[in-house]
C-alpha cells in the first residue's frame, strides 16, 4: 500500500505529491465522516480504498484543491467541516 505511493505514476496522476497529500486527506475524512467508497474491494482499509479510487480516476481535486468525484456528473464530496456547518 505505502509502496503505492511512492510510485511516480500516481504522483504524477495527480499532479504532484502535495496534490497526491491533499487528496488523500480529504478524501480519508470524508470517508471517515460516513461517504461511500466509489470502488468495489474487499478491504476496510480506507487508505487503500482511496488509492484505489485514484488509480479509477473516481476522484480528483478541482483547480481550488477541493474534493470531486466522477460519479455522478461530477459532484463535489463536502468537506467535513460543509458537512458540519450544514447540521448545524
Amino acid at each position: 500500500m505505502l509502496e503505492e505511493l511512492k510510485e511516480e505514476f500516481i504522483i504524477k496522476k495527480v499532479g504532484g505529491r502535495f496534490k497526491l497529500s491533499t487528496l488523500i486527506q480529504k478524501r480519508l475524512v470524508a470517508l471517515n465522516a460516513g461517504s461511500r467508497p466509489l470502488v468495489d474491494m474487499n478491504s476496510d482499509n480506507k487508505m487503500e480504498i482511496v488509492l484505489e479510487e485514484i488509480k479509477q480516476d473516481k476522484i480528483f481535486l478541482d483547480t481550488s484543491n477541493e474534493l470531486r468525484t466522477a460519479a455522478d456528473g461530477d459532484v463535489m464530496i463536502k468537506s467535513f467541516d460543509a458537512m458540519m456547518s450544514d447540521e448545524l
